[in-house]
């Protein structure tokens, strides 16, 4: 079943399992989906708990041989995700005078109430790579942040807190 990744996406896969868990590679169940994020795959928690992802931490371990055919899957699903394209089309219906800005409050407010919500974590995380700063009146350009999020320029440094 390896062949069906490349050697390069199994050298990744191994990394990011260590990463996760430690020198033995084996992650705890609900890590998951950050071994799949870590291999461009962005499931849902729908679909990872479809494929044996638990709910609760320490109810299940896994191993690489467990998130191979899971990865495999993941990849043969991403083709169907929305791309930046689709993206920059939806903020753009948020985008009121049509000049590439929108009020950052209310993309942090989209991203945190529409479809797979983020917690407040996960949106600081996801702000310290990818926003620049508002303006003075709370907006942002979103077009940078867009681009930083679907990975088409590099993320921002770490801002300082």
């Amino acid at each position: 079943m390896t062949d069906a990744l490349k050697p390069k996406e199994l050298e990744s896969l191994e990394f990011a399992l260590e990463v996760y868990g430690g020198n033995e590679k084996i992650i705890d169940g609900t890590d998951l989906g950050m071994v799949a994020r870590a291999m461009n795959c962005n499931p849902s928690l729908e679909t990872l708990k479809k494929l044996g992802m638990p709910e609760k931490k320490g109810e299940k371990t896994m191993k690489m041989a467990d998130c191979i055919p899971i990865i495999i899957e993941l990849k043969k699903q991403k083709k169907d995700e929305g791309c930046y394209e689709d993206f920059i089309e939806c903020l753009k219906l948020y985008d009121k005078n049509e000049d590439g800005h929108m009020m950052e409050a209310e993309l942090a407010h989209m991203l945190k109430s529409l479809g797979e919500k983020l917690d407040d974590n996960q949106l600081d995380e996801l702000w310290d790579d990818c926003m620049d700063e508002e303006d003075d009146e709370g907006q942002i350009v979103y077009d940078p942040f867009l681009r930083r999020m679907c990975e088409l320029d590099p993320p921002l440094k770490k801002k300082k807190k």
